[in-house]
């Protein structure tokens, strides 16, 4: 690549990324007059082609999970695109003695199209967690700053719940929530009775027209991607009215290489690879927002060498790729005998939870710091290839009696999620690995990922808590869970949840942060970041309502520094 095509223009803005940060940033900033070029990695989305909304099972040739369930690997083929585990052609490594799993979408509105929709705002406590128990680091930022941009972001993509006044989880500007389900009500009332907190859930999918987009039609399958965009995403909420303007430039099927840094010390360009043409081209821009997740952002910042950042652009404080979490999880079911006696009944709802526990521990002294919330699942899902595959270890026989005993169990089963935060510890990081590349000649990511005590009793009271509920609804807790090994008690490896973040963390010093509560590096104060890694605590909350908010807060700085001509 030793031709470097350079874009005539000099954009205001370069956005790197198109999902939930990115998406955000570009509609703040061209809406605010600036002319902003955006870089995806992936292809176009195109929902009415590439949406599998209401197609049935049958209507695939391996009903879903591809030749040899391969498929189900990756949620499967009704999955929204374009999601994987393993990307033909661009590795990562984990190091010798870790696991870290990493989940990229190489499409434009990135992992917006298929994430479960839960919207959770970070309680006040979570901004000041140090203080609270000594652990980690507090914010830069409190609540109080943040709270005016989660009601901004709620109100604009819309958002169900209910005013509860729960400590742990703040209330927000909600939408109807959808009514319970037949197993979500016996979960409830199991709940109630165990004194945990049981409330309407809080998802990112409309129960009422709102903002020109229609209410969900209760097909339940938000993963694959909704047609009519009754639930969000970036590619259909932010970039619609983004491009409307006529200062969004688009470029696609673009692999960012590099930040270029300037004989100023400021980013002048960013070097990316066409993949169409394999040919290397370089975009010039005023300011660059980095939004390609947080592993990828933290890649590209240290793959950013110059004689002036030698570790890495806006690495002076050797911190890009350092404090990674990703949320503990933690999964169990049971099978529920009141249920078998139920009528057959249209399950509506939305694609996911309409009931879900918000942590209620708070105010009591646990074996664990921190906390977690439950989702909840279960029920009458639509069947498919796999769903019974737990009776071919507790059933015998084949044929009629053995669909028979799978038509007795359908419908029968109640499952729980936890997802619970995690403390940063020296163990977890992400670094560039020194020898390989990925096919595009970019350096790749080798991840380190350690558990400590603390997330693996978290994951014991994640089980004990599951197995009290199911018992309490009469019925039989069925999963069993290690109790040594790499995933004891049930907890998920490394990045197995897809809320990983904090890798180039904001804070007040310069030594131990990359950003500053804007989300603009220390070191360069033309660049931001503003996805995950900016997140100082991973708390036990889904991380996409949040990034949101820190894109909307850092964009409108980013607009006021441009017009006074700070950048």
């Amino acid at each position: 690549m030793s031709q470097i095509n350079r874009s005539p223009k000099t954009y205001d803005v370069c956005v790197i990324g198109s999902g939930a940060g990115g998406g955000m940033a570009a509609k703040i900033l061209t809406e605010g007059g600036l002319n902003v070029v955006m870089l995806e990695a992936g292809p176009q989305i195109y929902p009415e082609k590439d949406y599998k909304m209401l197609m049935w099972p049958y209507d695939l040739p391996h009903r879903g999970v591809g030749v040899g369930g391969k498929a189900g690997e990756n949620f499967g083929e009704f999955l929204a695109p374009n999601g994987a585990w393993q990307i033909e052609g661009e590795p990562y490594v984990s190091a010798p003695g870790s696991d870290f799993q990493w989940f990229r979408s190489r499409i434009v509105g990135g992992r917006t199209n298929h994430w479960g929709r839960i919207a959770l705002r970070f309680a006040p406590v979570d901004f000041r967690s140090k203080t609270r128990d000594g652990l980690g680091d507090d914010w830069p930022i409190a609540y109080e700053d943040l709270a005016p941009y989660y009601d901004k972001v709620e109100s604009y993509i819309g958002v169900f719940g209910t005013q509860e006044n729960v400590s742990s989880a703040p209330n927000g500007v909600f939408l109807p929530p959808p009514k319970p389900r037949c197993h979500e009500h016996l979960v409830k009332a199991a709940c109630d009775k165990l004194n945990v907190a049981c409330i309407p859930s809080r998802l990112a999918i409309l129960t009422k027209a709102h903002n020109g987009r229609p209410p969900c039609h209760y097909c339940g399958q938000c993963s694959r991607g909704c047609t009519t965009a009754s639930n969000f995403s970036s590619s259909q909420v932010l970039l619609p009215p983004a491009m409307a303007t006529g200062k969004l430039s688009l470029i696609t099927g673009a692999m960012a290489r590099e930040i270029v840094v300037g004989k100023t010390g400021k980013a002048e360009a960013v070097s990316y690879v066409d993949k169409a043409t394999k040919s290397e081209k370089r975009v010039y821009a005023k300011a660059v927002v980095v939004a390609a997740s947080a592993c990828e952002s933290a890649r590209l910042l240290l793959n950013s060498q110059s004689s002036l950042f030698p570790d890495g652009i806006a690495n002076s404080s050797g911190t890009v790729g350092k404090y990674l979490t990703d949320s503990v999880g933690s999964d169990g079911w049971g099978e529920i005998p009141s249920l078998a006696k139920m009528p057959p009944h249209n399950h509506d709802g939305v694609g996911g939870m309409h009931v879900y526990m918000p942590w209620w521990k708070y105010d009591r002294k646990n074996d664990f710091p921190r906390g977690y919330h439950i989702e909840v699942w279960g029920g009458r899902d639509l069947p498919g290839a796999g769903m019974f595959g737990h009776m071919n270890h507790e059933e015998e026989g084949y044929g009629a009696n053995l669909k028979k005993r799978a038509r007795e169990v359908y419908g029968t089963t109640v499952g729980f999620s936890g997802r619970g935060e995690m403390i940063p510890n020296p163990d977890t990081f992400c670094e560039i690995d020194p020898y390989k590349v990925d096919q595009w000649g970019i350096p790749v990511l080798r991840f380190h990922f350690k558990w400590s005590e603390y997330e693996l009793r978290q994951a014991k009271d994640m089980q004990d808590t599951f197995k009290s509920i199911v018992e309490t609804m009469g019925g039989t807790y069925k999963t069993r869970t290690p109790i040594d090994g790499p995933n004891v008690f049930g907890i998920q490896a490394g990045g197995k949840i897809i809320h990983e973040v904090g890798t180039a963390r904001m804070g007040d010093d310069p030594k131990t942060s990359v950003l500053n509560g804007y989300c603009q590096t220390h070191d360069v104060k033309n660049l931001f970041v503003t996805d995950g890694a900016p997140l100082v605590t991973n708390p036990d909350k889904n991380p996409t309502l949040t990034i949101m908010a820190l894109s909307w807060r850092a964009s409108e700085y980013l607009l006021q520094q441009a017009k006074q001509g700070s950048l």
